[in-house]
């Protein structure tokens, strides 16, 4: 739950600084549209257009949709990069009630004082497999997913136990 909320409470900040844009654009369109059109134009000439067609494009563009080219191509907002802050939480608790499955059955499946031990193992062991399956589903290396994922797993654990350890609370 503390994951879910902290996602959702990031993700609805993204989304206020999003639509704070999105009104500072409207002002600033309906008080200088020359010099929108005109930031348009040097968007369009810094992405390697010319001049003459640069300012075509942006002519079109500001005469179609002003504020949507503006979002677009001046802050790289599109509906399909908007903040979803309830999805995102979602997302977040899915993702740590399913990740919590491994050290779970791992915990109730072993005993004895080697118990903490297994836990960490078998957790290192799975986060390193999502990191790669990660990876592969999103066309990148697995291996330097896989070690990133393993030493960032590794170093949160060692935290948790030191912090654990400081209040008495690490067995």
């Amino acid at each position: 739950m503390a994951m879910a909320i902290g996602e959702y409470v990031s993700v609805s900040a993204q989304a206020d600084t999003q639509h704070a844009d999105l009104r500072l654009e409207e002002r600033e369109l309906a008080e200088h549209p020359q010099r929108e059109l005109s930031e348009l134009v040097a968007i369009y000439r810094a992405r390697g257009l010319g001049l003459e067609l640069a300012t075509q494009v942006a002519t079109a563009l500001h005469a179609h949709d002003p504020l949507g080219a503006h979002l677009r191509d001046e802050l790289g907002q599109t509906p399909k990069t908007a903040a979803r802050p309830f999805q995102a939480a979602g997302a977040s608790a899915a993702s740590f009630a399913v990740g919590a499955t491994a050290p779970l059955v791992t915990a109730a499946l072993s005993s004895g004082g080697s118990r903490s031990v297994v836990i960490a193992a078998v957790t290192l062991v799975a986060l390193c497999g999502l990191g790669a399956i990660g990876a592969i589903l999103g066309g990148a290396p697995p291996f330097r997913a896989t070690i990133r994922v393993g030493i960032g797993g590794a170093l949160a654990m060692v935290v948790t136990y030191g912090v654990g350890a400081l209040f008495g609370a690490a067995s």
